[in-house]
């Protein structure tokens, strides 16, 4: 025989082999058949109905602005101290109540403030906020 003839080269094996292949489809079989009835067992609760009624509507916030000459803004727009105390009354009757938001400039007087603070309490508003702008 003569050294690299044709007849000494390996054959080509043109078949898949099968055996890694079906080694992970029994591993993922074995997991899904030990998954399946864990989910199963889910805990059974009864949810409470629902009812479709309307929730009552917040009524819009009152904007009390207070500049630094100690004049009233509500909601963005001048008012007098006359008016202003009959505002709030006005205010106070409507149900369910608005949230009164005082915004105080840092010059004016902490008078005017509590002047308006005391008028909101005697008209009968019960929520009354501060706003402020963060610290820098």
């Amino acid at each position: 025989m003569a050294i690299g003839t044709q007849e000494d080269k390996d054959t080509l094996l043109g078949e898949i082999n099968m055996i890694p292949f079906i080694d992970v489809m029994l591993v993922l079989l074995i997991i899904f058949i030990i998954t399946v009835p864990v989910i199963k067992h889910a805990v059974q609760i009864e949810l409470p109905q629902a009812s479709i009624e309307k929730l009552q509507d917040k009524p819009e916030n009152i904007r009390l602005s207070v500049d630094a000459q100690g004049a009233y803004f509500w909601n963005d727009q001048p008012v007098s101290d006359a008016d202003f105390q009959n505002r709030l009354q006005a205010a106070a009757a409507l149900q369910p109540q608005p949230e009164l938001h005082i915004r105080g400039d840092k010059a004016v007087r902490y008078e005017r403030v509590a002047q308006a603070l005391a008028g909101a309490q005697r008209a009968g508003l019960g929520k009354i906020g501060f706003i402020t702008e963060p610290a820098p």
